[in-house]
Formats: structure tokens, C-alpha cells, sequence
């Protein structure tokens, strides 16, 4: 099975967008738009969709985030809410590792740390901007990982 691909919705319908152009990047997006196709308590939903602006603080400049998701859905209370869902692995979640920034053969300053502090402070930038932007329109928010979608 590929790692990205084109997704086809068992159930068009529910697709909030142009369900011929569904993209996942991952096999842990697709097993969540399997999800959200399938489920009866997902209303519709969405998959890169909304933009969220925020800015980007290696840069200092205006940027657009997509969340993963968008989902309309049922709660177990029988209430409908909307939620913005992102879909990451957990090592992207976690602060790097300082004690690992000169772990290279000369001392000098890790490439590989210098772009997962970058990585990670771009994600918790995102992440602001999208609880915001959830906490304006009274929606939730949530990051899922291999953890939950395996």
C-alpha cells in the first residue's frame, strides 16, 4: 500500500469539498478518512480545507496552516460539534532532545537538531493559531499519532 495517495470516498456525500481531489500523505490520514467515511456519527468532514493563518517564528513571517481535518460530527451525548483534528507522528510532538544539539563528531551544532527545534517550534505555532481559531468558533481541537490510529 503507498504512503500517499488519491482517496475515493465510499461515501461522497458526506465530503465537504471536491471529493475527487482527497489527498492522504499518510497511511495513519487514510486510516482517519476511512474513519470518517465510514462512520454514521461523522456528518461530514473535510481534509485540508480550512486555512488558518499564523506566523512563523523561525521567520518572523505571515504563513497559512491547513489542518488535517475537519469533522461534523455526532457526540456520544447525541450533541453535533465540529472538530479541527491534526495527524502527526509523536516523536514531531515532543521538545528535542537538548542534550543531543552537539552530537556530532566535531562537537559543532547538530543539523539534525537544528531542524526538529525548528520543526517543533512551527508545529506549536500552528497549534496556537488553530486552538484559537477552534476556541472562536466553539469547535474542538485535537492531534492524533500512531498511537491512536494504529
Amino acid at each position: 500500500m503507498a504512503y500517499k495517495g488519491k482517496y475515493r470516498p465510499v461515501n461522497p456525500a458526506k465530503y465537504r469539498g471536491d471529493p475527487t481531489k482527497i489527498i492522504y500523505r499518510s497511511l495513519w490520514e487514510r486510516k482517519f478518512m476511512d474513519y470518517c467515511d465510514k462512520n454514521r456519527n461523522v456528518l461530514e468532514w473535510a481534509s485540508e480545507e480550512i486555512t488558518i493563518p499564523y506566523v512563523d517564528p523561525t521567520s518572523g513571517k505571515h504563513r497559512k496552516y491547513y489542518p488535517d481535518f475537519w469533522v461534523k460530527y455526532i457526540d456520544k451525548q447525541g450533541v453535533t460539534k465540529c472538530m479541527l483534528v491534526e495527524v502527526k507522528p509523536k516523536r514531531q510532538l515532543k521538545e528535542p532532545d537538548s542534550s543531543k544539539k552537539n552530537n556530532t563528531p566535531t562537537g559543532r551544532l547538530s543539523t539534525k537538531y537544528v531542524r526538529e527545534v525548528k520543526t517543533y517550534a512551527v508545529n506549536q505555532a500552528k497549534f496556537k493559531a488553530a486552538k484559537e481559531f477552534c476556541l472562536d468558533r466553539k469547535w474542538d481541537w485535537q492531534i492524533l499519532t500512531e498511537d491512536h490510529l494504529t
